[in-house]
């Protein structure tokens, strides 16, 4: 069974469950530029499983080194490190290691 709910459409399954939503193809941009700083549930779950910064659970999530992500902001692994390990890192520390990584400072500083 469908059932239309405004511009969305809601597709259940054979048991009646919700499986899929088709909803036109401009909202579904407008919902996506909004979630463009969003953080993955995974990195959220790091930080808190594992007591890491931000800094470190999203460089685990991408699978990189302390190393790559020196080389990439042009600094040593040390300091790399030592940001990764702050409380606070300064914002030009953050704005630098999230351009390395891919993201944006809102996402690195939740």
């Amino acid at each position: 069974m469908n059932v239309h709910t405004n511009n969305i459409q809601i597709i259940h399954d054979r048991n009646g469950a919700p499986a899929f939503v088709v909803l036109p193809y401009a909202d579904w941009l407008a919902s996506r530029d909004r979630q463009e700083n969003l953080v993955p549930n995974e990195v959220v779950n790091l930080t808190f499983d594992h007591d890491w910064s931000p800094m470190r659970a999203w460089r685990e999530h991408l699978g990189l080194t302390q190393a790559e992500i020196a080389a990439r902001a042009n600094m040593t692994q040390g300091a790399y490190a030592q940001m990764e390990n702050s409380t606070r890192p300064r914002r030009a520390s953050l704005k630098k290691i999230s351009l390395a990584m891919g993201l944006t400072v809102e996402q690195l500083d939740f």
